[in-house]
């Protein structure tokens, strides 16, 4: 009896403390779970750009985002060129001993800062044919002449509307003029005319004893300035029509024309 007796309790303690470590155990795995269960707002806001940049969002700029705004166009090309021919009108002593209507060519380019502003560089060809008045003068049959001007010149663009504009523009000038007589009958070491003394040729009021008046070559510097007005032909080619009056001296000798030319800009 006495065994039986004691069997019993020690039987019943032992279940309970079986019972008492399962029920511990199930207590310490369900509390180390429960904060991974919890919901991801409750995690700290350090980790959201980590898991931005794994998505691959980015947060947007100011100036992205902000609606209305676009980026600034720039309306002007840095550099523009120009070719075109035309002819020449005569003014000054020049007048005098050639006619008008000489042809020109024409080419040039223009380093602009801005849309209204930029600094034009230009190479003209000019022809002075003479008059017959100024060949009587010479007691040449004919001759030729003509004229190689560089000038630089800053450039005011204006735009009237999207197709028509126009431009001003004023610089110094370089000429070089040159020319040859056919033949001539004059007697070296003679007076000069007056046509001899535009020519170049003339020295001491009187020609060359060499006979070397012939030919002609001198350098002027002078001025120019002109205008011309532009239409839009292709969204980057222009159409342009130009006058210019272009000035040149040295030595008492002038030389003045009247630039007209017609052309296109790109």
């Amino acid at each position: 009896m006495i065994r039986k007796f004691a069997a019993v309790p020690v039987s019943r303690f032992a279940l309970q403390l079986i019972l008492a470590t399962i029920l511990a155990g199930a207590s310490t795995v369900h509390a180390q779970q429960t904060p991974a269960q919890q919901p991801s707002a409750q995690q700290p806001s350090a980790q959201q750009p980590e898991n931005q940049q794994q998505s691959g969002t980015q947060e947007a700029s100011p100036e992205e985002s902000m609606p209305g705004r676009k980026p600034k166009v720039k309306d002007y090309k840095n550099w523009a060129f120009n070719v075109g021919g035309g002819a020449s009108l005569t003014n000054g002593t020049t007048a005098t001993f050639v006619r008008g209507g000489g042809g020109v060519a024409a080419v040039g380019a223009a380093r602009n800062y801005s849309k209204y502003f930029g600094l034009r560089l230009d190479f003209q060809f000019d022809n002075l044919p003479l008059r017959n008045s100024a060949l009587a003068l010479a007691q040449a049959p004919g001759a030729t002449s003509h004229v190689y001007s560089l000038m630089l010149d800053p450039i005011i663009n204006i735009q009237a509307t999207k197709a028509w504009g126009g431009y001003l523009l004023a610089g110094p000038s370089y000429l070089h003029r040159s020319g040859k007589l056919d033949s001539s009958t004059a007697i070296p070491g003679s007076p000069c005319t007056s046509f001899f003394g535009w020519w170049g040729t003339c020295y001491g009021l009187s020609l060359p004893v060499n006979g070397k008046f012939l030919d002609s070559s001198q350098n002027e510097f002078g001025a120019n300035f002109g205008g011309g007005i532009t239409r839009k032909i292709r969204p980057n080619i222009d159409f342009y029509a130009e006058f210019r009056y272009v000035h040149g001296k040295r030595n008492g000798t002038t030389t003045d024309f009247r630039p007209i030319t017609i052309g296109v800009r790109w």
